[in-house]
């Protein structure tokens, strides 16, 4: 395998171990298991970890690409597609609607902010603008990995309680410790967005003007 062809894996691995996870944290809201919540935790750990290595051994082997620009926010978006709805559905499950709620609008917040940039995206690679992720865009994924784990953690160990008493004393995430995590990432959504319109405006202007 070449060393292209093994950073393109590290970077496409990331859908199917994000997609994994989230079914085994799926799995345990309905039967809550302390094996299916380390299982799904675990694999969301091992997809969060090859956007770190994807990029890093890109550049060291001098083997990046168009293609691992466009892909490596691809399957950001496919990470958090596998567990933000997953995470809603589990607080409405267990009937926490306010957690529901402010679960919808980190969810809503993240797929209008990407589905925003991807049109972005189009516009400047058209125009043959850089658009490997910046900064702001790569400071978002990397808080909002663990992010959204500390909450599928909390979530999960909820779980565990509603059906073993003895495990109401692990539940080790205060309610609003939570709120404040996705709060944070719902600005850290927002500020990111922000700045890569005012990045991208210039190609969006030129665009429309033709």
């Amino acid at each position: 395998m070449s060393k292209f062809a093994f950073v393109a894996f590290l970077t496409l691995v990331r859908a199917p171990l994000a997609l994994a996870g989230g079914c085994a944290l799926l799995a345990n809201v309905f039967e809550p298991s302390p094996a299916l919540l380390a299982a799904g935790l675990a694999l969301l750990a091992a997809s969060a970890v090859t956007d770190f290595f994807d990029g890093a051994l890109a550049r060291r082997w001098r083997v990046t690409s168009r293609f691992g620009a466009l892909a490596d926010p691809l399957m950001d978006k496919v990470f958090f597609a596998a567990t933000l709805p997953v995470a809603t559905f589990e607080a409405m499950y267990m009937e926490d609607v306010r957690h529901a709620l402010a679960l919808l609008a980190l969810d809503v917040t993240f797929v209008l902010r990407d589905q925003w940039l991807s049109f972005l995206r189009a516009v400047a690679s058209g125009r043959g603008a850089d658009v490997r992720a910046a900064f702001p865009g790569k400071l978002r994924t990397f808080l909002a990995f663990p992010g959204i784990m500390a909450v599928h953690l909390g979530l999960g160990l909820q779980a565990l309680a509603s059906v073993r008493p003895e495990a109401e004393g692990i539940r080790c995430i205060p309610r609003p410790a939570m709120f404040a995590v996705e709060a944070a990432l719902v600005f850290l959504t927002v500020w990111s967005g922000t700045l890569y319109t005012r990045s991208y405006m210039p190609h969006l202007r030129a665009s429309c003007a033709r």
